[in-house]
């Protein structure tokens, strides 16, 4: 059976990583553990699983500290976490019989990084996860880093999901990012595109979307993150009060691939706002038609597939006094999230409101 090394870099992560370790501890053949300069007690908690920490002098490029980290492996397979990852015990076990049978070079697997408050996935995506040590695959990028998958490639239904506590340093990644500026980097295009989401999430709305505009641009653009630069690059429209340029962002993203369902309930969400209530409603039942994109690496919210279309349809229809309409879409709404308050709410409106009709 291939053996497994655990890779991971971490610093000041006291009150999560053993909660990480405790999920790998079945499967891993070894633990490779890289401090970046804790002050807290992670090197204590991490020498209670393996002998194998060592330590890495941060220098602002999560890629490096990476490969450092694969090149103290040893095992058949390399697998990266960070430090506020965990696996479910179910995956744990999916896991450990995916070792008994592993061939692939690269093993893709969904990363669920939000969820709603019965603990579903709300948002999602697949990453690269496990590498065949021999292919001596390279991290990329001193922030955001990643690997190009390439050879024979697995798409793996075991989610890692990503739990974090507390941001230890919220601006770090855009201070990288500008330092990497000020030094005259060439920016790639995935560069720029998380220096774009970067700005954005600091609320810097003006320079993110020149920034998304310039990503957009580029030839070698990834196809799911220019559909995500045009969905964040409307959202800062938004932000800015012109609504034209929002709409056009969102049509925008149609020139590079088939309309996602998250677009679609973007474009509804507007003509909602702007009360066009029977225009929004073929935006959300599109959403509700729109295929799911399997195995196609790129950020996913499932509710925009079903739940919020629903419920949002529930909206246009009672706007429009269609009340029976609203009702029967709140009840699918409810089929899918029975435990949810704004469905129970309705539900409660549409008894008072259908009473006696």
């Amino acid at each position: 059976m291939p053996t497994l090394s655990l890779c991971m870099i971490v610093r000041d992560e006291e009150p999560v990583l053993a909660r990480c370790l405790d999920c790998m501890k079945s499967a891993a053949d070894e633990i490779i553990i890289i401090d970046t300069g804790s002050q807290d007690r992670t090197r204590e908690i991490a020498r209670q699983y393996t002998d194998k920490l060592y330590d890495f002098p941060w220098n602002d490029n999560f890629a490096d500290a990476r490969n450092f980290a694969f090149s103290k492996a040893e095992c058949d397979y390399q697998m990266w976490l960070d430090a506020d990852d965990v696996i479910s015990s179910e995956n744990q076990q999916k896991l450990q019989n995916l070792k008994q049978t592993l061939s692939a070079d690269v093993v893709m697997m969904p990363y669920h990084i939000a969820f709603d408050e019965q603990d579903n996935p709300v948002y999602t995506y697949y990453r690269e996860r496990i590498f065949r040590r021999s292919c001596q695959f390279r991290w990329e990028g001193a922030v955001h880093e990643c690997i190009a998958p390439s050879g024979e490639i697995l798409y793996s239904d075991i989610a890692v999901q990503h739990r974090k506590l507390h941001i230890n340093d919220p601006d770090r990644n855009l201070r990288i990012f500008e330092k990497l500026r000020s030094e005259h980097h060439d920016f790639s295009a995935r560069e720029t595109f998380y220096y774009a989401n970067e700005l954005y999430y600091h609320q810097q709305y003006e320079k993110a979307a020149a920034v998304y505009q310039d990503f957009l641009t580029q030839p070698d653009g990834w196809t799911e993150n220019q559909i995500d630069a045009c969905q964040k690059l409307a959202s800062c429209y938004l932000s800015l009060s012109d609504t034209e340029n929002a709409l056009k962002s969102l049509f925008r993203s149609f020139l590079y691939d088939r309309p996602r369902a998250e677009i679609c309930c973007d474009i509804g969400r507007i003509l909602m706002h702007q009360q066009k209530w029977q225009e929004a409603v073929f935006w959300y039942e599109s959403a509700v038609n729109a295929p799911f994109p399997e195995e196609q690496g790129g950020f996913s919210s499932p509710d925009c597939h079903d739940y919020i279309p629903y419920m949002q349809l529930c909206v246009c229809y009672d706007r429009m006094r269609n009340f029976s309409k609203a009702k029967a879409y709140n009840d699918k709404a409810g089929r899918i999230k029975p435990k949810d308050a704004g469905f129970l709410y309705n539900q409660k409106y549409f008894r008072e409101k259908l009473k006696g009709a």
